[in-house]
């Protein structure tokens, strides 16, 4: 196999570190397998796709209601208990 030296920022080093942990694989498979999936999408020809870009007409055609139900705990009372 060859080997690749990268520079990354300090940020990005400490996520890749926990993933590892948490994976319990090497730094070195999670930035291959990251690295496959990319250019393998990048051949294919797709491109990343976000909920908001399946969805997007969806936005905003309500009427009515809270604008922001986070912005009056009343609306979260009772929620998640049966």
């Amino acid at each position: 196999m060859n080997t690749l030296t990268i520079k990354i920022s300090p940020q990005l080093e400490s996520e890749l570190a926990a993933a590892s942990a948490q994976e319990h694989l090497s730094k070195s498979v999670l930035v291959r397998r990251a690295l496959e999936l990319y250019l393998a999408q990048r051949k294919s020809g797709r491109s990343f796709v976000s909920a908001l870009d399946k969805a997007g007409d969806l936005v905003g055609c309500f009427k009515g209601g809270p604008r922001d139900l986070a912005s009056n705990p009343a609306h979260l009372e009772g929620f998640g208990k049966p």
